[in-house]
């Protein structure tokens, strides 16, 4: 399976608390809710067409918590996210939990990167991440990331988690821009494609 990670994200890389001033506090972070005034109708069926390529999730342990706290509660078969994320198979990295308890889940034990691995070695269209900040560090660390889905919305908050934080692995990127929404928010995908080129400005490019 492919590996992709799905992300609200702000201007400045802030992926904290998009759902909500109580999403995440960690930190001391209390810029939460702010995607949910630009969320339109666009935003909405790019995510359903993301979601209706998945065939599996892995989660980090707090979209996790957030997630089954939520979506068990969306028993309507027609609702396209509700209908992926309570029926496939969600893959939780953990090193605190102990159960997990919504149907479907399990924890995955031992080293992750190798764990991730042998799960995309596994039959099947896309494992996807949503949200995990923290754990999209570790999985871009290790290469285990093809495709990287961003919803940029137009607003800088300053502070909060970062998805591409201090230390990130340099990465080539093949950009596809998908559109924008009717508030602003950006609908872009890129496939990771190796090794960043790097050059140097010539004497061609010096002001005269």
């Amino acid at each position: 399976m492919r590996l992709t990670v799905t992300s609200f994200i702000t201007l400045d890389g802030v992926v904290q608390g998009p759902g909500g001033p109580d999403e995440d506090e960690s930190g001391g972070f209390e810029l939460g809710g702010w995607l949910v005034p630009l969320f339109d109708e666009r935003l909405g069926q790019q995510i359903d067409a993301w979601f209706a390529e998945a065939d599996a999730f892995l989660l980090g342990r707090r979209t996790y918590e957030i997630f089954a706290a939520a979506w068990p509660k969306v028993t309507d078969p027609d609702d396209p996210v509700a209908a992926k994320l309570n029926t496939l198979p969600k893959h939780v990295a953990s090193r605190t939990l102990t159960d997990v308890t919504w149907s479907g889940s399990e924890l995955l034990r031992g080293d992750l990167p190798a764990a991730v691995a042998e799960l995309k070695d596994k039959p099947g269209r896309e494992v996807q991440v949503h949200g995990s900040g923290g754990m999209v560090q570790t999985l871009l660390q290790h290469g285990l990331v093809d495709e990287i889905r961003l919803m940029t919305a137009p607003v800088v908050l300053g502070s909060g988690k970062r998805l591409f934080a201090e230390g990130a692995r340099p990465a080539a990127l093949s950009h596809e821009h998908l559109g924008v929404t009717s508030t602003g928010v950006s609908l872009d995908a890129f496939s990771v494609a190796g090794e960043p080129s790097f050059g140097r400005v010539g004497a061609e490019y010096d002001a005269p």
